[in-house]
């Protein structure tokens, strides 16, 4: 196979990148270049990702942290291998004793919807199985970062601004007065072009470094947050923690015109793209930019929506099997289900979110799909003293009603948004891509899908082109560069089309392709954020 998807119908802001020896793409320049420095010591794409997953903690606190789950696909010697990064509720949680202390939905902020973190775990898992370099090198660049500070990018620096306002109003308890000492040592959030620097971030991160992440889990770090969990009312425990570890699972993938897309089962929504790849598979699309190409494609999400957010929950307590909604009868009978108008289907309410990701690849054919999220931006609005350690707040998307399918309960593993995503024609592997950006993401990876495999769009073009979002009933907000043409044959089959008057919520992504018969790496990286390649 050769490089089908090398086309340039749009405008872009940037070209491709091509490189042979390595290549990191994410949504930070220090953050990539920081993986391609462990490359050019000698380590391979694993190591790479795992020096830029931990330097995005530093360099990109408003969308991750120490306090991350995450999640990660790696090629490597002709096999795909999955990581579930995500952690459970705490032991000692309930809705009643939720719903005791006076909330009827779970809150976003403070101790309540804080899940064991996963992500320094799922970082000794990966260095452990497959890196070359200890973690004492690959945690480095980021300690440095942490320690000697470094300036705020645009992107970064406009998000930063818009989380500690809403925070100021909304984060008025003791337990969130480390959040502002941390993230706002000025009083205020630090502006562009402005250096910040976390010691306790550094600190956390070698005593990660040195013991393989057995701290955070049982020694050390450990105690500090349950200590600090524990006198703020919080449920998390260091029982909570020392029972935590990563979860190796095996990829689910859907064919599709000759590719199979790959992606981490549940609890993670990767399953809502493979759907609406199943349903959208049974149809033609001849062109682009025309309004059958956009309906039908807006249909298929969101019937694949309605029945993701149906059915996806810590797979043990699923109603469903992945097989049962992934085989072709199924797919077919919902695909039936679209015809010439907006259909409305009654999903639950979508929300927002705070997430990065990268890809990374080496010379030796080794690839890595990664993603990490503290989600709704800093998360959860706590820092634990001394450590720097954001927690994220995943637990949000419990439910309170007993009925629903993603109900809280004690250890259980929540409905989880982010999803890193694989793509392999035969058994050849084509390369890591995903979008990030809270319930945008499946949407976002079925559009850069359709783009790369239906349009032959090259991985720059893929992620430039414009997006639509699908945000509940007939409701489609579009980006500011959607064809008004295509917008105002859409509002006549019955969708509700909106202008968002900028991008910020249509996601960020990052593409790296490999040639197989040359080793030749070509990247994209995403307009909407401060994205970077970085290559060798």
């Amino acid at each position: 196979m050769t490089f089908d998807f090398l086309h340039f119908p749009y405008p872009s802001r940037r070209m491709p990148v091509f490189s042979r020896k390595g290549m990191v793409a994410t949504s930070q320049p220090l953050a990539a270049q920081a993986g391609i420095e462990i490359l050019k010591k000698g380590g391979n794409a694993i190591d790479a990702a795992i020096a830029t997953a931990a330097a995005l903690t530093v360099v990109e606190p408003t969308s991750n942290g120490l306090g991350s789950d995450c999640f990660a696909l790696v090629w490597t010697k002709g096999k795909l291998y999955g990581l579930n990064g995500s952690g459970p509720a705490p032991k000692s949680i309930s809705i009643d004793k939720v719903k005791e202390r006076g909330h009827e939905k779970m809150p976003a902020h403070g101790w309540i919807p804080v899940t064991v973190p996963g992500a320094p775990s799922a970082w000794a898992e990966l260095s452990k199985r497959f890196g070359k370099l200890p973690l004492k090198e690959l945690l480095k660049p980021a300690i440095e970062y942490a320690e000697e500070g470094y300036p705020l990018t645009p992107i970064l620096g406009k998000n930063w601004a818009i989380c500690y306002e809403e925070y100021k109003e909304k984060l008025k308890g003791e337990e969130f007065i480390p959040w502002f000492e941390t993230f706002a040592p000025k009083g205020r959030a630090p502006k562009i072009g402005e250096m910040w620097s976390s010691p306790d971030h550094a600190r956390t991160l070698r005593s990660i470094a040195e013991t393989g992440g057995e701290s955070y889990y049982r020694g050390e770090i450990a105690e500090k947050i349950a200590a600090f969990s524990k006198k703020h009312g919080g449920f998390l425990t260091e029982e909570d923690l020392a029972g935590y570890k990563a979860e190796w699972v095996d990829p689910i993938k859907m064919s599709y015109r000759g590719y199979d897309i790959w992606e981490i089962p549940p609890n993670g929504q990767g399953l809502v793209v493979l759907l609406a790849l199943n349903i959208a598979k049974g149809f033609e699309f001849p062109a682009k930019d025309t309004v059958e190409t956009y309906h039908k494609q807006i249909e298929a999400m969101k019937l694949a929506y309605t029945d993701g957010k149906a059915y996806i929950t810590d797979p043990k307590e699923m109603e469903a099997s992945v097989e049962e909604l992934l085989s072709e009868r199924y797919g077919e009978r919902r695909r039936g289900e679209i015809g010439e108008e907006a259909i409305m289907p009654e999903p639950y309410d979508l929300s927002e979110s705070g997430t990065v990701y990268l890809a990374a690849a080496d010379e030796e054919g080794n690839m890595v799909s990664f993603i990490q999220s503290n989600y709704m931006d800093f998360g959860s609005g706590i820092v634990v003293p001394e450590t720097g350690i954001a927690l994220q707040n995943r637990g949000h998307d419990f439910s309170l009603d007993p009925s629903h399918p993603n109900a809280l309960k004690p250890g259980k593993k929540t409905y989880h948004t982010i999803i890193p995503g694989f793509l392999t024609k035969g058994n050849e592997p084509v390369g890591p891509f995903g979008v990030m950006g809270g319930y945008m993401q499946p949407q976002g990876q079925f559009q850069v899908m359709m783009n790369t495999i239906d349009f032959c769009l090259n991985p720059q073009a893929a992620l430039d082109a414009p997006r639509w979002q699908w945000i509940g009933g007939k409701k489609i907000l579009v980006e500011p560069h959607f064809p008004i043409s295509v917008a105002q044959a859409l509002a006549r089959k019955g969708h509700e089309v909106e202008y968002a008057l900028d991008t910020g919520t249509f996601g960020r992504g990052q593409i790296i392709w490999r040639n197989p018969e040359t080793g030749v790496l070509v990247g994209g990286t995403e307009p909407r954020t401060d994205g970077s390649i970085a290559a060798i």
